[in-house]
């Protein structure tokens, strides 16, 4: 599964990028199906807590699974983004 990673107005570093490819590679062991997954970043507002968003728009045949998650760090967000995610290929595959 190809990962993509988009930032809004910041660059991601390097230990961000391997975070998420590390978490998304958990959403590819869960279906053979995924061709890709992109995973959107950015701040809210500023100068305000939990003001991270992690949106994951997951492309499987016939269909494209979306979520998005608010955290006060990316890669809380990120984790509780996969998590949800995790639940709506549950449910892909059962239907």
């Amino acid at each position: 599964m190809n990962t993509i990673i988009n930032t809004a107005k910041f660059k991601a570093d390097e230990k961000l990028e391997k975070y998420i490819h590390e978490k998304v590679a958990k959403l590819d062991r869960m279906t053979d199906r995924a061709t890709k997954c992109e995973v959107f970043l950015k701040i809210d507002k500023p100068e305000s807590d939990n003001n991270k968003i992690a949106e994951l728009q997951l492309a499987l045949p016939g269909q494209t699974l979306f979520i998005g998650k608010q955290a006060d760090t990316f890669e809380q967000a990120v984790s509780e983004a996969v998590d949800a995610m995790k639940v709506q290929i549950e449910k892909y595959k059962n239907a």
